[in-house]
């Protein structure tokens, strides 16, 4: 797990090939860090991410999970290429890579805490990968987004296949994918593929995440997953989970505050339990 510091930190400069995490009470940064390569993700930058994102799914206290890159010229640009001759050329190589970005990828879906992607300059290939792993994606005019698969001879994961078409429809994201094209700010909200376009990205994302916060925790990770279970296929066992975690929320005393609240016009304090 990476050191926690001050949010009011986050702009100085990071070390390359880093992923860091800051805590801010109920709101959790993860911030994608290779400036020099436009935030390009490499081999140990995906397991770090993987290994953040196991460790704060454990933290109860978290209410919000905001992923952006460091500085404003990328979000994320795809994985490294410089790496993909050493980690990348055999059939042991290539599964071991792509289990690494299946994992960051799966644990940024699972997390039961909304997550929001901050996304600013450029936001290709595997960047792609994660903002559709999130649950809302704003973007800044800056934003360009493509899938550049096709260009690079790479195949592409069912999974990562299923998530996009599920967003995007199928129609769009073949689009996106067979054609590799670069696409707009305004481009890529036409398409679905991000929520909203901002002149400044984080700011608003920050008051998004600020909103979200302040929300009853179990509300929020009962609709999540909820979300997911309809994105995933709606199976038997994962609807009988959103059933449990409905049942818990009115069993919460989140729900007494709640109703409290309402009758009393005031803002609830909601404590996830």
């Amino acid at each position: 797990m990476t050191q926690e510091h001050n949010p009011t930190t986050a702009m100085t400069k990071h070390s390359e090939r880093d992923v860091v995490l800051d805590i801010d009470k109920y709101v959790a940064t993860i911030t994608i860090c290779n400036e020099s390569r436009y935030n390009a993700m490499a081999y140990s930058m995906w397991l770090k991410l993987g290994d953040i994102m196991e460790g704060l799914s454990q933290q109860a206290d978290i209410r919000v999970l905001v992923v952006r890159g460091a500085g404003e010229k990328a979000f994320v640009s795809g994985a490294d290429i410089s790496e993909f001759g050493e980690r990348r050329n055999d059939p042991d190589q290539v599964a071991l890579y792509d289990q690494a970005v299946s994992r960051a990828q799966s644990a940024l879906t699972r997390f039961p805490s909304p997550v929001i992607t901050a996304i600013s300059g450029i936001c290709y290939g595997g960047g792609l990968g994660l903002i559709l792993s999130s649950d809302l994606r704003f973007a800044g005019m800056n934003s360009k987004f493509r899938m550049p698969a096709g260009r690079l001879g790479l195949g592409y994961a069912y999974d990562g296949i299923k998530r996009m078409a599920m967003i995007l429809g199928v129609a769009k994201a073949s689009e996106l994918f067979y054609t590799a094209n670069v696409y707009s700010a305004s481009e890529a909200l036409g398409l679905g593929l991000v929520n909203s376009v901002h002149e400044n990205v984080f700011e608003y994302s920050k008051q998004v995440a600020h909103i979200i916060s302040q929300n009853a925790p179990l509300t929020l990770a009962a609709a999540k997953t909820a979300f997911q279970t309809f994105i995933g296929g709606s199976r038997e066992e994962d609807i009988r989970q959103v059933d449990q975690a409905v049942r818990a929320c009115f069993a919460s005393d989140d729900y007494k505050e709640g109703r409290a609240a309402f009758a009393e016009k005031r803002d609830p304090l909601f404590r996830g339990k």
